[in-house]
């Protein structure tokens, strides 16, 4: 897990990435959108975020190529979806999905103040 939010970007995606991380306590880099999702990751992840009841925003990287790579470049991960929990990096589908098994999910949310119940 990284922290991003503290990143000076200068690149205009970047920019964008970090506001919207920075705007939002949940928010989930996918694609689709929460209603619907274009791959099985970004499914479950919006599966397990509406099962918690946490509040999110969710971002369609399928709508724009430079948003697709420039969500890879600012993580330096190579997989969508991405999640940030209070600007917090916390990682792709299978992270997502480890840590709600572990009860790591529920604790981190819970942890930073995220007010769940109200997706």
């Amino acid at each position: 897990m990284t922290d991003q939010s503290t990143a000076a970007p200068t690149d205009p995606i970047h920019t964008f990435i970090a506001g919207t991380v920075a705007e939002h306590d949940v928010v989930l880099f996918m694609k689709g959108t929460p209603d619907a999702p274009r791959c099985g990751f970004s499914s479950l992840a919006v599966q397990i975020l509406d099962h918690l009841g946490a509040p999110f925003v969710g971002v369609d990287v399928l709508q724009d190529a430079g948003l697709r790579d420039g969500i890879k470049a600012f993580t330096d991960w190579p997989t969508i979806p991405q999640l940030y929990v209070k600007g917090e990096f916390v990682g792709g589908s299978d992270i997502v999905r480890e840590m709600f098994e572990a009860g790591e999910l529920l604790a981190l949310m819970t942890e930073k103040g995220v007010p769940l119940g109200e997706a």
